[in-house]
């Protein structure tokens, strides 16, 4: 009741609990993941941006998220960065090079204090979630939250508890739905596992500026607030 009742309020406006902060973490081939964090606790989450977005594109989740009481870590891919800048990068929709840098965020935090760990990733940010729960060490990823990720090679091999979401009507190529590739990907992971199909034809953090944003935060907020 307490998280919910900060989270609703979180919506309203930030304070200085949910201020963001740079932060640079060094990744094993030696370049810098950039990131911004909100909030303290023993329960970090991370943040992975899809191809569209950047780090910024979650402040209003990561704020609400902060002052539900979590430490959250918004990271910029390295590699979409590149590619805007005109850097073309063979790592960009690469799920194993994606994953270190959604790795690299991860190990930072339980470095730094965190007890618990969570990804939350959305299309392309989530295949790189899903791919750095399968290479990742045991324990090391409590939980993932995939919103219409990009699909991995190896779902079967994910660990911790998982929540796919989805807009039931998101195209992809040939306007074939999101869903049905989602689906796939659900059902050859292991458990614990859930899936939610949302109303509507947004795609992934797309989803939070529709009439489903409220309800999408507060099934985030549940999944990573489970024991």
């Amino acid at each position: 009741m307490r998280r919910a009742l900060l989270l609703a309020l979180s919506l309203a406006a930030p304070t200085v609990l949910d201020a963001q902060r740079p932060v640079a973490i060094t990744a094993p081939d030696s370049g810098v993941v950039r990131a911004d964090e909100y909030g303290a606790g023993l329960h970090a989450v991370v943040l992975a941006h899809g191809g569209r977005h950047d780090k910024s594109s979650w402040q209003p989740q990561a704020r609400a998220l902060a002052a539900a009481g979590f430490r959250v870590l918004a990271i910029d891919f390295r590699a979409v960065l590149a590619s805007r800048a005109g850097r073309e990068s063979a790592c960009l929709y690469d799920e194993t090079c994606l994953a270190v840098d959604v790795l690299a965020a991860v190990r930072h935090l339980r470095s730094t204090g965190a007890r618990k760990v969570s990804v939350v990733g959305g299309s392309l940010g989530g295949g790189a979630a899903a791919q750095a729960s399968v290479e990742s060490r045991k324990g090391e990823i409590d939980g993932i939250v995939l919103l219409a990720h990009m699909p991995i090679a190896a779902p079967e091999r994910m660990k911790g508890r998982k929540l796919f979401i989805v807009a039931r009507n998101d195209l992809g190529s040939a306007d074939v739905p999101r869903s049905v590739g989602v689906r796939k990907q659900y059902e050859k992971a292991p458990e614990p596992k859930a899936l939610l199909l949302l109303e509507g034809a947004a795609h992934a953090q797309a989803i939070f500026a529709t009439a489903q944003g409220d309800r999408l935060l507060r099934e985030i907020a549940a999944f990573l607030s489970a024991p």
